[in-house]
């Protein structure tokens, strides 16, 4: 059973930094691409950032030069590093993966930016 689970997400003043991580288990977790997203109040989940297997990044225009998404693959977690966070920013943040055909979500952590 492929299980996530997010931790990390706290309320900080805009500027701030935060460091997201996601913990899974359940699954051969290098051989697999993990994803970062988030849904702020009232909106759809948006895509954050991604990592492949072999390590290359990918990330959403709005966080590119302030995210940075990491693996480590002896612990089996993912990890997104937030700096000069944005009220914008504000939102529940979820990791993915996909495995067997279908997408495992973890629970999402918080994370508040205020101005």
């Amino acid at each position: 059973q492929v299980h996530l689970v997010e931790s990390g997400g706290d309320s900080v003043q805009a500027g701030g930094s935060l460091r997201l991580a996601c913990a899974a288990s359940g699954l051969n977790f290098r051989l697999f691409p993990i994803s970062w997203y988030r849904q702020a109040p009232e909106k759809d989940r948006e895509y954050v950032a991604s990592i492949t297997a072999a390590g290359s990044t990918n990330y959403t225009d709005s966080v590119k030069g302030r995210f940075t998404i990491s693996r480590d693959n002896v612990w089996n977690r993912t990890y997104l590093q937030m700096n000069s966070l944005k009220p914008e920013d504000t939102a529940k943040y979820y990791c993915r993966v996909t495995y067997a055909s279908r997408n495992y979500w973890g629970k999402g952590t918080q994370v508040i930016v205020s101005s």
